[in-house]
């Protein structure tokens, strides 16, 4: 049994999680509700949860401060919020689970599935990903490392290392400086997301390149821009004057 909090300003919010769980996720016990920041950190050192539903918008502040006053953070999170785009941003960056508002039910059976089938070294693999992401969101070398998942588990990787990735139908191949590549259990279109706003394009739709790594761009139909790596990689004829503004 997986022992939860939720952690949301709003009644109808609490409750109706609350609901959900009862009915669709039996294997997850609610040992307390909390409406505001201070109570959330009594119920987290009260209780000891396995798991936190915690909504990021607060009165006063941001869940964000709750996992500021916890420590250790030795429980699992799961982000309830509606559409705010830098926290989503940083909670994918650090490879976290959340809910968007108003709630899905089979969202939800998915992401307490995740927690549940975590193992040891998936629970210490956690706690990483939090203090990427409270790195993140305090503004500490934000962006700067992002956490992606493999068949093995997870790896922390810098994003200035990040070559240039390759679509592999489900997942991508991404090409690194220090090894020569890892596949991720991410397709190309939701690693093109997490890293459009930190120098990457997508060439092709098969590629997707950090501009900072093109060493030369040779000429043709769409062309080919050189990477650091030695790689030619073929730019769409589409994408061509695009990428041609972006180089300048």
């Amino acid at each position: 049994m997986t022992n939860a909090i939720i952690i949301d300003d709003e009644d109808r919010g609490r409750e109706f999680l609350h609901k959900l769980l009862l009915e669709y996720c039996s294997a997850v016990n609610v040992v307390a509700k909390a409406d505001s920041i201070d109570a959330g950190i009594e119920a987290i050192q009260q209780y000891k949860p396995d798991l936190v539903f915690l909504d990021i918008m607060m009165p006063g502040g941001t869940g964000f401060d709750i996992l500021e006053h916890v420590a250790p953070i030795d429980f699992d999170i799961i982000f309830t919020t509606a559409h705010d785009k830098f926290a989503i941003r940083a909670i994918r960056f650090s490879a976290l689970d959340y809910l968007l508002k108003p709630i899905d039910v089979e969202e939800l059976q998915r992401a307490v599935e995740r927690v549940n089938n975590k193992n040891e070294a998936g629970t210490e693999a956690n706690k990483k990903n939090v203090q990427v992401f409270l790195d993140n969101v305090r503004g500490v070398n934000p962006f700067k490392q992002i956490v992606l998942p493999t068949m093995e588990g997870l790896i922390f990787v810098r994003v200035e290392e990040i070559i240039r990735c390759q679509g592999e139908g489900s997942y991508s191949r991404i090409f690194l400086q220090a090894q020569d590549s890892v596949l991720v259990s991410r397709n190309l279109k939701e690693i093109e997301g997490l890293l459009a706003d930190s120098g990457f394009f997508r060439v092709h739709k098969s590629h997707l390149i950090n501009l900072n790594h093109i060493r030369r761009y040779i000429k043709g139909s769409g062309g080919f821009a050189v990477m650091s790596d030695g790689a030619e990689v073929e730019i769409a004829k589409r994408k061509k004057d695009e990428f041609i503004e972006k180089l300048h």
